[in-house]
């Protein structure tokens, strides 16, 4: 018992001699364990519990004000922690949702811009940008036009990126409205003299891409007006990597900096992104207006088909007429012929010209019969 001890968990300890059934020999001991305390001293410390969610990461494209372009793999903490932004912001350009969020937008936050242009989604910050799915047309097509002109910069980073991704939108569309005018001009001077199913059938595809076209140039006309009408917008863009400056918010939200020359820089920033933004603003509207003009031309030109195509149907509804009423009196001639035909005893056929006058007769009462119903449809203006 004494070599148990040391090396037991438990405690020994005697047990009165009234709980005891019958006379013990010895005294009796009852094994305890040992105080809590020492239990949980000796225990190793248990780890934090975890929700189970595994954090997702973003495939984007790092590019530095000095034209230097490398993939990376961001989590979702560390881009949120790198551009200061909130988790609902990342929405607008997560490219999970491209199917739900595919509007074209430009989210101002204190330390990054938020860029959706379709197939372009990209977080724009001072010193970087990251660029999601950059082998995408429209992300491909940013690149083209950005990395030339950071060699040369003349304005800061994130206004470069700004520039760079609507110069690439709105040529794309111009692109594509290049593209689908000549064919429609074509169309027009075909139609309506050539009415075949190719030439309808190409008819509707170029209406397709103008309305598409004429869609996504008004969703971009819109936001680039939204962001025009809100000065606040612009000047936060202005401020964005300045630490001398500080917008005073109220009803005029002004931009006040430490020394008058940091003002007076800002000032002209923003007078350019103005500048900027209704240069971008009139291309857009020019690009939109001529697609809704083609499209309303593909319109009148569908209306005239129909008009043309109905002129068609009431031709031939008018011969199918003219040839049921033929029918009628031709068939009444018929009706006289078959009773004349039957078996029986007339009398008539005695006679030698009975079958000469009768069918004279049958001939001019359906032709009588004919001008009659003609001229009837006619009075009521039904031929």
């Amino acid at each position: 018992m004494a070599s148990f001890l040391p090396s037991s968990p438990f405690i020994l300890v005697p047990l009165p001699r009234f709980l005891s059934t019958s006379p013990p020999k010895s005294p009796t001991t009852l094994l305890l364990p040992p105080p809590r305390s020492n239990l949980v001293d000796s225990a190793p410390s248990a780890p934090p519990l975890s929700i189970g969610v595994r954090e997702q990461f973003y495939q984007v494209l790092e590019v530095l004000p000095d034209g230097a372009a490398s993939p990376k793999s961001v989590s979702r903490r560390q881009l949120l922690k790198s551009s200061g932004l909130r988790p609902r912001d990342l929405r607008s350009v997560d490219p999970s949702l491209f199917l739900i969020n595919s509007s074209p937008s430009l989210l101002v936050r204190d330390h990054a811009l938020l860029l959706n242009f379709g197939s372009l989604r990209a977080i724009a910050m001072p010193d970087r940008v990251f660029l999601f799915d950059h082998h995408r047309r429209g992300a491909s097509a940013f690149l083209r036009f950005l990395l030339p002109r950071l060699s040369g910069a003349a304005m800061p980073f994130e206004l470069e990126v700004i520039e760079a991704a609507l110069i690439s939108r709105i040529q794309r569309l111009e692109q594509c409205l290049l593209a689908v005018e000549p064919r429609v001009a074509e169309l027009l001077d075909l139609l309506p003299n050539r009415l075949t199913a190719d030439v309808l059938e190409e008819l509707r595809l170029s209406k397709q891409t103008l309305v598409e076209l004429g869609s996504r140039a008004g969703a971009l006309k819109q936001m680039l007006l939204d962001l025009l009408e809100d000065p606040q917008e612009i000047r936060r863009i202005c401020l964005m990597g300045r630490t001398g400056c500080v917008l005073r918010r109220g009803e005029e939200a002004r931009i006040e900096c430490e020394a008058a020359i940091e003002r007076q820089v800002a000032e002209e920033e923003e007078e350019e992104i103005e500048m900027l933004l209704e240069n971008y603003l009139q291309r857009c509207e020019s690009c939109h207006g001529q697609a809704e003009r083609l499209l309303d031309s593909a319109r009148e030109m569908e209306d005239s088909i129909a008009v043309n195509l109905s002129s068609r149907r009431l031709e031939v509804s008018r011969v199918e007429l003219l040839l049921q009423v033929g029918t009628f009196c031709v068939a009444v001639g018929a009706l006289v012929a078959g009773i004349f035909g039957m078996n029986l005893k007339s009398y008539l056929e005695e006679h030698v010209f009975a079958f000469w006058l009768t069918t004279a007769g049958i001939l001019v009462g359906a032709a009588a019969a004919f001008f009659i119903m003609y001229y009837y449809l006619r009075a009521r203006k039904i031929l």
